[in-house]
């Protein structure tokens, strides 16, 4: 079982940044692939980024590469995701989740991850 918390939210200027965290709670944290979701109002939740348990395999969606920073501290046990240069499109909540552990890749797809924090709201205005 894996517990997690996201924090680091807000509002911001477009162009601006901001540092999302993700602090998880389980003793197979190291072990854990995670990822970053989105999800705007009225839209599905989708895949921003995502990082295996050895920070070994990263992977973007197109629309936040070059942008965004995903990585880990696994002695923490917390998960970061750097977004520079934020677009009023990137305003959505996002949510931090992890899979059941184990695997050799992230997953890039939403059933692929079984925990999930309750999610933190970035608001990018123009």
């Amino acid at each position: 079982q894996v517990q997690l918390v996201e924090s680091g939210g807000g509002l911001v200027q477009a162009e601006g940044s901001l540092r999302l965290s993700c602090a998880a709670s389980g003793r197979t944290f190291s072990r854990n692939n995670m990822a970053w979701f989105r999800q705007a109002p009225g839209k599905e939740r989708e895949f921003v980024a995502a990082i295996s348990w050895s920070g070994g395999s990263i992977h973007y969606a197109d629309s936040v590469k070059g942008r965004f920073t995903i990585s880990r501290d696994n002695a923490k046990n917390m998960v970061y995701l750097q977004m520079n240069s934020l677009k009023p499109e990137d305003t959505a909540a996002y949510y931090c989740a992890a899979d059941k552990g184990y695997s050799t890749y992230p997953p890039l797809v939403r059933p692929g991850y079984s925990y999930w924090g309750q999610g933190t709201q970035v608001t990018v205005s123009s």
